[in-house]
């Protein structure tokens, strides 16, 4: 499974034995059931964190506060999106979509190995480890997805995009169901071993499935020559340098706090984008078709950063209104506050089929890209009034019944499914050849750059970031968002070429 440093003309397509996988081809099953299994770790890991950050000591936690809880999740949240920047990038200069994806795949599962010990040191190096891996794993494999298809218009790509996010829920809805169980009523530990098991699992069948994927996924789009490998060698040891030289005067000086992290990750969170499309535009090697067609990405980047700033908060703000504030007693059956965390995915599969044969049906009077954007930011604005009046209910200390919650996420699926799923497939195809993986590291930092502008907006206005009327003002700003961005598709869509 050696990546090839160039495109080999002698390179044949899987044999074609007549068997797909939904009508699509057999390679989507290896890389829905590869992002089946990365999701069922992250999920599983992630309904847990804020709660097992939180819990007392007694009782097996890290007796965090609620507000440096949160904001270790952002800081972390961001990270994981962050990283997905470099691995497009050594996706494309370095190893090629397939072997970065094998590489992080077993970081992964290291990751979540380190937080099942219980030592508290080792438990941040594994979110270290989760962080980079899902960087890594991330932009390629969605990469990888395009690959499968003969062109950008070609008329499955974007139900392949759909069912590909089916794996991606099916995973994320078990998640917490089981890892969640085992990791609030048996050991917190145990939560997070079976995390490491099922990245392992999603590893062991890739390594096996990787036969039927296209052979592109095996070539290195740009690979690096010797005075770009130095010189990536370089800036990396400097930074690295720089960044320990730094944290280590303020832990010597005394002074470090959780803002020395999530202070400079959230500035990163909003600079690093900025620079990337600069960068992209400026390069001689993309042609002027390439360089408009960016131009028209900016947009659907700005609408999703919006969009992942409110729908991303699930982990987060709502996880501890689900724990502090919600009851776990529906139709006289209790469950673990974590289980929340089941009710998106299990809403995605749900409706991902019929939005997906909705967009076949339709045909040619399939909604816009654009359109399908502005209909997610104003459903993701509409899903934060709603939690506006369930906070309002619960403010006289009473917890509030679970469907409000149930209907917040169906309103936010709603509207995922009109921007995420399509938001992967449009990137794949505006995407200048020479930055095929890196520009959908691009749109991860998307979700980085929705976090951090929350994560400003707590540092700046604390807890009122998440009361009733910080929950109104996002939901108003970002159904705003979503008219504005509806009005002005006439002037985006002459940029997108002979994208639709």
């Amino acid at each position: 499974m050696a990546s090839t440093t160039s495109k080999d003309a002698s390179q044949q397509p899987p044999a074609a034995d007549g068997k797909t996988f939904f009508g699509h081809p057999r390679g989507l099953a290896t890389l829905f059931m590869t992002e089946m299994w990365e999701r069922f770790s992250f999920y599983g890991m992630r309904a847990l964190l804020v709660l097992y950050l939180t819990a007392a000591v007694a009782e097996g936690g890290m007796g965090m506060a609620s507000a440096t809880a949160v904001a270790l999740y952002s800081v972390y949240n961001a990270t994981v999106y962050l990283m997905a920047m470099p691995g497009g990038w050594l996706g494309d200069r370095v190893w090629g979509p397939r072997k970065t994806v094998s590489i992080s795949a077993f970081v992964i599962m290291i990751g979540h190995a380190l937080l099942a010990t219980g030592v508290n040191a080792l438990f941040f190096a594994g979110l270290v480890f989760i962080g980079v891996g899902s960087g890594l794993l991330k932009a390629n494999i969605s990469t990888m997805v395009g690959h499968l298809y003969a062109g950008p218009n070609d008329p499955r790509r974007d139900g392949g995009f759909t069912v590909f996010y089916m794996g991606i829920n099916v995973g994320a809805f078990a998640a917490p169901l089981l890892i969640g169980w085992a990791g609030q009523k048996v050991s917190w530990h145990l939560g997070f071993g079976l995390a490491a098991v099922g990245m392992g699992l999603g590893l062991i069948q890739f390594l096996i499935g990787t036969r039927h994927l296209a052979p592109e996924s095996s070539v290195v789009p740009q690979p690096l020559d010797a005075i770009d490998r130095n010189k990536a060698i370089r800036n990396t040891v400097i930074a690295a340098v720089v960044t320990a030289i730094f944290y280590t005067a303020v832990v010597l000086a005394d002074v470090f706090t959780i803002d020395w992290v999530l202070w400079p990750l959230s500035i990163a969170g909003l600079v690093l984008p900025t620079y990337y499309f600069v960068r992209m535009r400026r390069d001689r090697e993309v042609t002027d078709d390439e360089r408009k067609k960016l131009s028209g990405y900016i947009w659907f980047f700005v609408a999703a950063a919006i969009f992942w700033m409110i729908f991303d908060q699930s982990g987060s703000t709502l996880n501890l209104f689900a724990e502090k504030s919600t009851s776990t007693d529906l139709a006289g059956i209790e469950f673990p506050t974590s289980w929340f965390q089941s009710v998106n995915p299990l809403w995605v599969m749900i409706i991902a089929p019929l939005l997906a044969a909705l967009w076949v049906k339709l045909g040619s009077r399939n909604p816009a890209t654009t359109t399908k954007f502005s209909f997610g930011l104003i459903g993701i604005g509409v899903s934060f009034g709603v939690m506006m009046l369930a906070i309002a209910s619960a403010s006289g200390g009473d917890k509030v019944t679970p469907l409000w919650l149930i209907t917040v996420y169906l309103l936010q699926t709603v509207a995922e499914l009109c921007l995420s799923p399509v938001g992967l497939s449009v990137t794949t195809k505006l995407a200048p050849a020479k930055y095929a993986s890196q520009l959908m590291g691009v749109w991860f930092l998307a979700v980085t750059a929705g976090d951090c502008v929350f994560a400003i907006i707590q540092l700046v206005l604390g807890d009122a970031a998440s009361s009733t009327t910080g929950f109104a003002v996002q939901g108003v700003i970002a159904a705003l968002a979503g008219f504005a961005f509806f009005a002005a598709r006439k002037r985006v869509n002459p940029l997108l070429g002979d994208v639709k």
